[in-house]
């Protein structure tokens, strides 16, 4: 850890009761009291994930990167949210053709069937996808303005943010 982040890090902690510093960010309300957002990890609805791989990083970092209004956020927690939820239909999907390809080589005699519809059940996925990415991009462009879209490009371009 960087030293100078060391004051910081040991302060948030004790202003807000945490253990866990690097999930939480002070402006966007973490912490005690009605102000808590969607953005902070102590705000998220029951059942909902909170770990690295859930919106809740890509979207702080989103905000800070963009520097996005609180009605920006709230968008763009939304559109990462399906994005979301779309790529975990994806690896379910996943799951179901490796266990029809299972089934398909396991038996005595080989069935091609199985195996056919394992591959168009992929292609279905895998478009399903592409047209998720493309309307969580389309929303995005009409919602950020355009020194946000260019520094959206950026991130992308340089492989720092990836859809």
């Amino acid at each position: 850890m960087h030293p100078g982040f060391i004051g910081w890090w040991q302060h948030h902690r004790a202003a807000h009761g945490h253990d866990h510093a690097f999930e939480c960010d002070p402006r966007f309300g973490c912490g005690p009291g009605p102000a808590q957002s969607p953005i902070c990890c102590n705000s998220a609805p029951s059942g909902e994930e909170t770990g690295s791989f859930g919106v809740r990083r890509p979207l702080r970092f989103l905000a800070h990167k963009l520097d996005l209004s609180d009605e920006q956020v709230a968008k763009v927690a939304t559109v990462l949210n399906g994005l979301k939820t779309e790529r975990a239909q994806a690896e379910v999907d996943q799951r179901r053709r490796i266990a029809a390809i299972a089934e398909a080589i396991e038996g005595n005699e080989f069935e091609l069937g199985k195996v056919e519809s394992a591959g168009q059940a992929q292609v279905a996925t895998a478009e399903r996808l592409k047209n998720a990415v493309t309307e969580a991009l389309r929303e995005l462009h009409a919602l950020l303005d355009e020194s946000q879209r260019k520094k959206l490009a950026y991130l992308l371009r340089t492989g720092i943010l990836s859809l």
